[in-house]
């Protein structure tokens, strides 16, 4: 039987991890990105709402998908957590700049409560290597 590779992802260019575990796994060709809040270099969620939390876990998953050798092309599937849905409208003004065509597959979810009370949280699956995309139409 054929060993797959399992690499751990870290980056410096991200938000550490404030629990046991790690930003990304890649998994053969599969990335696996941890859930990314709005969290600066300290590890302190930026203020300025669900909006700029949004921009901010958008720059960490970047960062990661980066670090893992893929990118935001690259992505297949996101999810969305949100503590309140009714910024479900501002936080896609904000994604809609990022994944801006091409677009993946995606679920949003207003959820209890987010790690550090944070308003968004954002995690993905995406691919690595050379990926053509074509649609179904």
């Amino acid at each position: 039987m054929a060993t797959i590779v399992r690499k751990l992802i870290s980056t410096a260019n991200a938000a550490k991890p404030v629990a046991p575990y790690n930003q990304a796994v890649v998994a053969d060709r599969t990335v696996y990105v941890s859930g990314c809040l709005g969290l600066d270099k300290d590890a302190k969620l930026v203020a300025g709402g669900a909006t700029a939390q949004a921009e901010m876990a958008l720059k960490n998953l970047e960062a990661i998908l980066k670090a893992a050798d893929s990118g935001v092309d690259k992505v297949v599937k996101n999810t969305v957590f949100l503590k309140d849905l009714n910024d479900f409208g501002a936080v896609n003004e904000v994604y809609k700049r990022v994944f801006n065509k091409d677009f993946p597959a995606r679920s949003c979810f207003q959820v209890a409560k987010l790690p550090m009370d944070a308003l968004v949280e954002i995690e993905c699956i995406a691919l690595t290597g050379a990926v053509h995309t074509v649609t179904s139409d």
